[in-house]
């Protein structure tokens, strides 16, 4: 009994959210170390750019995999080896002296931590909590915890590095994600075959998605909102400060972004609930653009960069819960983990790209409105892919029911 109190649903959203808080608060405060890591290693932006980068793409090439073992085994023990991983990454990084040390901690070892911790595994237990009239609310409300983080860990983080340097702050970082162990205990437990839903294996949810074209564009789009927040997250800061405004302003930026997210992060999950999600995804994209495209246009000032951190906080982590709801409208929450962990493959392709080749391009030129430019471009395209998704429920393959009673 006392068991099943842990496991009621709002304590497992709670849960969910400090999780999320932690683990996505802190990696989006890597931003911050770029300068002062750059300076004292004698690297350059590219480099540092990397090791985010390769974080990044191993974080998504995981994920189906990290998912597949919480749907058939339950997220509770993915989740403290992913704080273990992430914490070990977070301590070598902070001892990291050459390229390849920095790829390690911060690309290989937090990259391992962050696909056993963060968006699949946990959402993943939320939308098989919730009934599907709830699901999209519940899972903004959850991605609002991880934009809570980010509000929370930037000025926490930046205060770290001003009294510890940047090596003390990732000590203190380090301590601070191992407070997921705790967290993983209500979301522990093998999941339920949830009532309705046919009891199809994996490689036949797998094979089902693998062929719908709709899965494939929401994928993409997502590689797209992967690209933008990665770049803006690791090199607005750097971005500013070549302007010519105090680092300060950078925090205060992001910050910004983190809490003006927390509230769009929830409000995309609501609207997901009273509107067709893929709509609400292109329009996402649309606003993107044209807040873009307006920030480009316009003199680098304080306050036109907190207009932009405003402007895109509203949809920076709003695509999570609504492309994970619309995975789970349409192909069920069986294998959820599993199949949005692949969607999820994409966006961390495109923040891939978007770690790098900002850097690559910034050394290379040393400007960045290549990029704008083409996150501008790449946004009015994800529009347009998620305008013609099909969203109506697949049928479900019965493969592995035969035999079953």
């Amino acid at each position: 009994m006392q068991w099943s109190r842990w496991r009621m649903p709002g304590v497992i959203l709670a849960c969910a959210c400090a999780i999320l808080m932690t683990s996505v608060g802190i990696r989006q405060a890597f931003g911050l170390f770029l300068a002062p890591m750059s300076a004292d290693l004698g690297i350059g932006r590219g480099t540092f750019g990397f090791a985010i980068a390769l974080q990044n793409l191993l974080w998504g090439l995981l994920q189906p995999f990290t998912g597949m073992f919480a749907d058939k085994h339950g997220a509770g023990r993915v989740l403290v080896l992913g704080a273990i991983l992430y914490a070990a990454g977070l301590i070598l990084m902070a001892f990291s002296t050459t390229p390849v040390m920095l790829d390690w901690s911060a690309g290989v070892l937090i990259g391992l931590g962050l696909s056993a911790c963060s968006f699949s595994v946990v959402m993943g237990v939320v939308a098989r909590t919730f009934r599907p009239e709830r699901r999209s609310w519940a899972l903004g409300l959850a991605g609002a915890g991880g934009s809570f983080g980010q509000f929370a860990m930037l000025p926490f983080g930046q205060s770290l590095i001003t009294a510890a340097g940047w090596k003390g702050a990732l000590f203190v970082l380090a301590a601070t994600m191992m407070l997921v162990i705790v967290l993983a205990v209500p979301l522990a437990g093998k999941p339920a075959i949830p009532a309705g839903n046919d009891p199809h294996n994996i490689r036949a949810a797998l094979g089902q998605a693998m062929a719908d074209k709709g899965f494939w564009f929401l994928t993409a789009s997502f590689a797209v909102c992967g690209f933008q927040t990665v770049f803006l997250m690791i090199h607005l800061p750097a971005f500013i400060l070549d302007h010519g405004l105090p680092a300060s302003v950078a925090v205060t930026a992001l910050a910004i972004v983190g809490l003006c997210n927390t509230v769009g992060s929830y409000g995309c999950g609501v609207l997901g609930s009273r509107f067709r999600k893929k709509r609400v995804l292109s329009w996402i994209f649309v606003f993107r653009a044209v807040v873009i495209a307006i920030y480009v246009a316009l003199p680098v000032t304080p306050l036109s960069t907190y207009m932009l951190a405003m402007a895109i906080g509203l949809t920076w982590l709003g695509t999570v819960p609504l492309t994970n709801a619309l995975v789970a409208d349409i192909f069920g929450v069986r294998y959820l983990s599993t199949l949005f962990g692949i969607a999820f493959l994409g966006h961390q392709i495109g923040s891939f790209f978007g770690a790098w080749y900002g850097g690559y391009v910034f050394d290379a030129t040393g400007s960045y409105q290549i990029v704008w430019l083409l996150c501008i471009v790449m946004s009015v395209l994800a529009a347009i892919l998620c305008w013609p998704i099909d969203d109506r429920q697949r049928a479900r393959p019965c493969v592995a029911s035969v035999g079953r009673a």
